[in-house]
């Protein structure tokens, strides 16, 4: 049996209307566990990356006049440079038509020092931090969290439990 347009779009409305409702119930198990961790380890707003002002009681939030200048990612060493954010400017698409890569010109990289000298690359230190489950995963805190510590979080773990 076929369906028609409608009947599709009332079935996506009513799997939105169910999905809203379990992020609800998510975010609201994620939030309870975080106010318990910053009541546990005595966390600061500074600690957290909240800065050290508060935002002024009824003041716009992300207005562009609130903004500070980014400061320039990328220079091609005429004056011109540019903070990588927005569409890229005209003297960047002509440097990479010219053949020129971003890490030439990204500020305070020495890209053809390194590249030349393929023995001098940095080595990176092994990792301290390491998180397993009894089912044989493991993490190593570095990268995106593995979906397995996801589902173990959203289950009521917390890294303290998963630490190994």
């Amino acid at each position: 049996m076929t369906q028609t347009y409608a009947q599709i779009q009332k079935q996506i409305a009513q799997l939105q209307k169910t999905a809203d409702a379990l992020r609800e119930k998510e975010v609201s198990g994620v939030v309870s566990r975080i106010k318990e961790a910053i009541v546990h380890y005595g966390l600061t707003a500074q600690q957290l990356g909240f800065g050290h002002t508060a935002p002024k009681a009824g003041a716009p939030i992300g207005k562009a006049s609130d903004k500070r200048p980014r400061a320039a990612k990328y220079s091609d060493g005429n004056g011109n440079a540019w903070g990588g954010m927005g569409k890229r400017p005209q003297w960047l698409r002509d440097a990479l038509d010219a053949g020129r890569t971003l890490e030439e010109l990204r500020i305070g990289t020495v890209v053809e020092a390194v590249a030349k000298q393929p023995g001098k690359q940095k080595k990176r230190r092994p990792s301290t931090l390491l998180y397993r489950d009894g089912a044989g995963n493991s993490w190593t805190g570095r990268g995106p969290q593995p979906r397995w510590m996801k589902e173990a979080i959203a289950g009521g773990k917390t890294l303290e439990d998963l630490r190994g």
